[in-house]
């Protein structure tokens, strides 16, 4: 998979005087269906999430609170991408490493998946990410 897949997806912010709203629907603001999600939060300063690459399953990131960034590596080529609001988020489309870092005090990363968890789907080997990708 190319890296140039990746991509900030801005979701519908609805502004109100009582507090802001914004929506994520499947296959309408991200590409693919929600099978399951999950949070990331309470990380110690320094420490690195991710680190790995999926076979199958995509993803989309969101910063619900504070920030963070997410590094993508699709074999050849890495970027950076900041993560600080939480009326946008990262898709990553599968074949791509990834990994978590510089989370600020009391974020919350959430994450929105297209598979249910299946560990063989995961690579964590970044050598055997290189030569299956490349």
């Amino acid at each position: 998979m190319e890296l140039s897949q990746a991509k900030i997806i801005n979701l519908p912010k609805i502004l109100d005087a009582r507090g802001n709203l914004s929506v994520i629907e499947e296959k309408k603001q991200i590409p693919f269906e929600i099978e399951r999600t999950y949070w990331i939060y309470d990380v110690p300063g320094g420490e690195v999430r991710g680190g790995h690459a999926y076979r199958k399953n995509e993803e989309f990131i969101v910063a619900l609170s504070g920030s963070f960034d997410v590094i993508l590596d699709d074999g050849s080529d890495r970027k950076v991408f900041s993560l600080n609001r939480s009326y946008y988020g990262l898709y990553v489309p599968n074949g791509i490493w990834r990994q978590m870092v510089n989370f600020s005090t009391n974020s919350v990363a959430m994450i929105l998946a297209s598979t249910k968890f299946d560990l063989s789907d995961y690579i964590y080997n970044y050598s055997l990410f290189k030569d299956q990708v490349i």
